[in-house]
């Protein structure tokens, strides 16, 4: 007999899912992987100057990538004078998206894993082993 709670929950994993794409294809840019291990490795904030030092990138080319985590909200800025330090940002909702969804596959897969062990369906029609 299917579980109808696992398709439903797949549905809400998806919307979940959804709300973090914007994060995700942002952090998917090796560059900007680069980007993020940089600031992780700085903490209290770094400037473009030092970032392109770090990952041999150009300035335009760091600045770029810094727009695209800004608005992802994976990065923040602040100012020192005129100096702008860029930093991961600590605003939690973002990561909290990230993470509530991360857990709730690792929660899924689980309970769908229990299931085929006990030789019961979760989608559809029960798949004959070879």
């Amino acid at each position: 007999m299917e579980t109808p709670e696992i398709p439903k929950q797949m549905m809400l994993l998806a919307q979940e899912f959804e709300a973090c794409r914007h994060a995700f294809t942002a952090m998917g840019d090796e560059n900007r992987q680069r980007i993020i291990i940089t600031m992780l490795n700085n903490p209290g904030g770094i400037r473009v100057g030092e970032i392109t030092k770090y990952t041999n990138l150009s300035r335009p080319a760091v600045s770029h990538h810094l727009r695209i985590l800004k608005e992802a909200g994976i990065v923040s800025m602040y100012k020192q004078g005129t100096m702008h330090f860029y930093h991961v940002d600590a605003n939690e909702s973002q990561w909290e998206q990230i993470t509530g969804l991360i857990t709730h596959i690792n929660e899924l897969v689980k309970e769908v894993s229990a299931k085929r062990e006990n030789g019961e369906r979760c989608f559809g029609k029960q798949v004959e082993e070879e």
